[in-house]
């Protein structure tokens, strides 16, 4: 085995696990942020401490994972931004827009802050459908024409409720009383719409390319794969049968197993995510480019992976410290 064979790999799941990493933990804090007009006054300030400590440092996952593509698959770097420009640039518009209103909204005067709660609200919105958009139009292959875009405009759709999703579990398993409640009640609602979102990535992709069909549709691979889909489907009914239980509990003053809900979803990314990478692997730019055509020479690649060797535990230690510092139910978001 070759540096030349092994070390655009070895990029290949770091940029994986950067970027499972940010549609799970910042997918969530979008989620919330997608619910907060949904909330009364009070409740969306417990909305916003719920992600405060986190959410910023939640974006730092796709900084690493781009920034990835970029020094160890320049080529790819190229082609996917460039073909991706309008849905990347939307993306960075809506991440601006909430990290303003997040400062503005708390000292704004009472006048201005249902406003800051829209344009937080709106860039959430805007960010998690770009993302959606700018998967579907990967998954295609960035294919012109009115179909394959429609199908990046109903993924913008489809990621949109699996965030919301995910935003709806953290707030059953953050918070309390009313709130807590209407959490449970958005996260049954949403989760019709991130079924079909799994649902027709699942028939995108295959569709999209021969290769990938063949990788899934052919014994013995299939009997292999098969408890990826079997899984996820077992993940969604548990999802349809244990919220309006877990609300009925919740409504008595049991709050077991609040942690369930977004234990789940997260389950089902998990398991979603490892289908994508398995369908596209080893290609990075689906019918055009594999990872070892796209590489930077094994030199650079050296130099880049000691950088990584250093960047990455510190990521994972700084997030696992805040997680472990700011465990427990939210509380009112207070500034003194």
């Amino acid at each position: 085995m070759t540096a030349e064979l092994v070390l655009p790999v070895i990029f290949a799941g770091l940029m994986a696990i950067s970027l499972l990493a940010y549609v799970i933990l910042d997918g969530y804090d979008l989620g919330v942020g997608v619910l907060l007009p949904l909330g009364s006054d009070s409740e969306r300030d417990t909305m916003i401490a719920s992600i405060g400590p986190f959410w910023d440092a939640n974006e730092t996952w796709l900084v690493l994972g781009v920034g990835l593509l970029l020094v160890a698959f320049p080529m790819a770097h190229g082609i996917i931004l460039g073909e991706l420009y309008l849905p990347v640039a939307l993306m960075l518009l809506g991440l601006i827009l909430r990290g303003v209103a997040f400062d503005f909204r708390v000292k704004a005067q009472a006048q201005h802050q249902p406003a800051w709660n829209a344009a937080f609200a709106a860039g959430s919105l805007l960010a998690a459908g770009s993302q959606g958009v700018m998967l579907g139009r990967y998954l295609t292959g960035f294919a012109p024409g009115a179909a394959a875009w429609g199908f990046a405009l109903l993924a913008g759709a489809g990621l949109t409720a699996a965030y919301v999703l995910l935003g709806a579990g953290w707030l059953i398993m953050k918070t309390e009383g009313e709130l807590q409640q209407r959490a449970t009640r958005w996260a049954q609602r949403a989760l019709l719409g991130a079924g079909l979102a799994v649902l027709l990535v699942s028939i995108a992709t295959p569709l999209a390319s021969s290769r990938i069909a063949t990788k899934w549709f052919v014994l013995p691979d299939f009997l292999l794969l098969l408890p990826l889909p079997l899984v996820t489907l077992a993940l969604f009914g548990l999802l349809a049968v244990s919220l309006p239980r877990l609300a009925a509990r919740q409504a008595a003053g049991n709050d077991n197993f609040c942690w369930l809900p977004f234990a789940a979803t997260v389950g089902i990314v998990l398991l979603s995510f490892w289908g994508l990478a398995y369908s596209v692997f080893p290609e990075i730019v689906i019918g055009r480019l594999s990872i070892w055509q796209a590489a930077s020479d094994p030199e650079a690649l050296w130099v880049i992976l000691i950088g990584a060797a250093v960047v990455l535990p510190t990521i994972i230690a700084y997030t696992v410290f805040a997680y472990r510092v700011f465990w427990g139910k939210a509380r009112g978001l207070s500034y003194s």
